[in-house]
């Protein structure tokens, strides 16, 4: 990105729903260029009080699964059935990232064939540039764009099952587990913590020979949920589990009808805008730790110095804490 946009550029057409400007806005932000962050961080900042006013804000869905659970397929159905009731939908897609390379697979736009060629949709797969769980740190801001830009629905989808999802609840109002139909003892496989987390559990496939299968995986689950300590950001009822088919359709606009419910529950409720408030606050002591380590990286005696510490400890003269504690003293 030789001419990054500058955010008096692409802030007006942001806000006046330009997706080739948004796409180039999501490409700054993805930039780890010092002077292309300053473009970022100001371009977000410029489109802030804008969106307020307009009251911009999207309802935010993490999605997560298995791998082969057919999240894409899904995605491609839920997002098509929203555009067909006349909202505008973003999909953030996060893909693994090579550790060779930092390249990223990127084939969501060709698995999402249909909602990619639709006007109102807008997919972007970003790498996860080996970030912790595969979320890419420019998440957020890629969201807050989309905002910014109209959409009414912004879906966040993750890697798989692991711990990327607790970073993904803290940018989505409400996140939903995909799962595929399985015997009781696969109940066991996923684990409790993305259970907690989840406000909607999805059982995907549930069409053909795989319907009884699913619809006695959506009791199991159900029978889970239900063991679990009740949280008080819910409604009664909440967390709950539903059988879907993304190849159908069949359940989709259940699980719609059931998501809205729980955001206007929320939203009644005052617990929309104090998690709203809360990662707020998470994502800016992230900031200041991304910036620390970046810090590191970019200046050369600090580099020197790590460099010098890694081979101390390598070499056992110093353990990894001494070692860690010079460094941050030096800071």
């Amino acid at each position: 990105m030789t001419d990054a946009p500058t955010a008096r550029d692409l802030a007006p057409r942001i806000l006046a729903g330009d997706r080739r400007a948004l796409a180039r806005a999501v490409t700054l932000v993805e930039s780890t260029r010092p002077d292309h962050r300053a473009d970022a961080t100001a371009l977000i900042e410029a489109l802030r009080k804008p969106t307020a006013d307009l009251g911009r804000q999207a309802l935010r869905i993490g999605l997560s699964g298995t791998p082969g659970v057919g999240k894409s397929t899904f995605i491609e159905a839920f997002g098509m059935a929203l555009v067909e009731g006349g909202l505008r939908v973003a999909v953030l897609a996060v893909d693994p990232s090579s550790s060779r390379s930092g390249g990223s697979i990127l084939g969501d736009k060709t698995r999402m064939d249909r909602l990619s060629r639709e006007p109102a949709a807008f997919i972007r797969p970003s790498p996860s540039a080996t970030h912790l769980g595969g979320v890419a740190r420019r998440t957020r801001e890629a969201v807050a764009l989309c905002e910014a830009a109209g959409f009414d629905v912004v879906l966040i989808e993750t890697v798989g099952v692991g711990q990327s999802e607790t970073m993904v609840a803290q940018m989505c109002d409400v996140f939903v587990l995909l799962l595929a139909p399985a015997g009781g003892d696969e109940l066991q496989g996923v684990k409790r913590g993305i259970m907690e987390m989840a406000d909607l559990i999805l059982v995907n496939k549930a069409d053909g020979d795989l319907k009884p299968a699913a619809t006695r995986t959506v009791a199991d689950y159900a029978g889970a949920l239900r063991l679990l300590r009740k949280r008080p950001q819910d409604p009664e009822g909440f967390p709950k589990a539903l059988p879907v088919s993304a190849m159908t359709g069949a359940g989709i606009a259940e699980a719609w009808a059931e998501v809205q419910a729980l955001a206007r529950w929320r939203k009644d409720q005052g617990w929309w805008d104090r998690a709203r408030a809360t990662q707020a606050a998470h994502w800016f002591e992230a900031e200041v730790r991304e910036g620390l380590l970046s810090r590191l990286h970019r200046d050369p005696d600090l580099r020197r110095a790590m460099a010098d510490q890694a081979k101390a400890v390598a070499e056992g003269r110093l353990t990894p804490d001494a070692a860690a504690a010079e460094i941050l003293s030096n800071l």
